[in-house]
């Protein structure tokens, strides 16, 4: 099996973005040992600070931003860094190439119960002049790379650079990432899907009407069987579409008008989106591709649909349909 270096070596990769890769790769291992230690490390439970999004913070998301924010502080390669867990950009360097985004434990909510968390990344080019956080709002076309790590029964790195996703495993008695699979790929057709079905009437009339389809199953317009899948914790789900298929979503819901959308796009719309565009899925937010977004806020926030493309198209469909008439659904 090629070790992460090799890998990266052998597609080509550019020195300064290879240093990056291996520094994130690198403080994900110490991540994935602060998970694993859980309780008997004393950093469960939750702090009594509230994140820029006005969510409570977990003990281990402040000590898994720090660890990465210290380590992409010392990474030449890094102009400055965006995180969900910071108010504000934090500049790094006068002349790193890169700009880093990133959720540092992305479903934190399953940390007390020994469920599925993970770590998502982008990678940005780094514009010339003064950093600001305009440097940081492109579109995610622009990405050079992305990925996230998985802590999980054993901690998984999917990772692309533009060329295709590769799957690596940490091993446990060496340290060291392993390629476990060269690419990989999702299935065009799926009969499962991910939603948080608690959400259910809040959501519009066209996500309403699809999943309401899909439950019918055989005996509905779909005229097959769907099975029914959430983790609650993005890198999770996203994870199992890229393993074998699948569409996952948190659409757009009025449980809080002034906050229709979940996922942000910069640290986990994006990335997500660019992984599973290179596995051969589609991502949109039901009305445009997630990736042709200009961003207008570090920490703004959209609907998301991805996975299999003939299931994305499929929903898509219905977000093309006036259901201005039919004021029940």
């Amino acid at each position: 099996m090629q070790t992460l270096a090799q890998n990266l070596s052998s597609q080509g990769i550019e020195a300064p973005l290879s240093q990056l890769i291996h520094t994130l790769a690198d403080t994900s291992k110490a991540i994935s040992h602060a998970v694993r230690h859980g309780a008997l490390a004393g950093v469960l439970g939750a702090t009594e600070q509230e994140n820029v999004q006005g969510e409570t913070q977990k003990k281990l998301d402040v000590i898994t931003n720090d660890m990465l924010k210290d380590a992409l502080k010392a990474d030449s390669t890094v102009r400055g860094l965006a995180s969900e867990e910071e108010d504000y950009i934090v500049e790094v360097g006068q002349s790193g190439d890169f700009l880093v985004c990133f959720d540092p434990l992305d479903g934190s909510s399953n940390i007390d119960i020994n469920s599925l968390v993970g770590t998502i990344f982008s990678v940005l080019p780094a514009p010339s002049g003064e950093l600001s956080e305009k440097s940081f709002l492109q579109a995610g076309r622009n990405q050079v790379a992305a990925g996230y790590v998985l802590y999980g029964p054993s901690t998984m790195l999917a990772l692309t650079t533009g060329k295709g996703v590769q799957l690596f495993t940490l091993n446990p008695d060496t340290n060291e990432y392993l390629l476990t699979c060269e690419a990989m790929s999702i299935s065009k057709d799926t009969s499962e899907f991910a939603i948080n079905m608690s959400n259910q009437r809040f959501w519009e009339a066209p996500m309403q009407t699809y999943i309401s389809d899909l439950l019918l199953g055989k005996i509905g317009p779909r005229e097959k069987s769907f099975n029914m899948r959430w983790i609650a914790a993005m890198v999770g789900d996203v994870h199992r579409v890229l393993s074998r298929g699948g569409l996952f979503t948190y659409p757009t819901d009025n449980k809080n008008p002034e906050k229709p959308y979940k996922l942000r796009l910069m640290y986990e719309a994006n990335p997500m989106s660019f992984l599973v565009e290179q596995a051969g899925g589609k991502a949109s937010t039901g009305y445009e591709a997630i990736m042709d977004i200009a961003p207008t806020d570090i920490h703004q926030r959209v609907a998301v649909i991805l996975g299999s493309a003939n299931e994305v198209d499929a929903c898509l469909e219905y977000h093309n349909v006036d259901y201005s008439e039919e004021p029940n659904l």
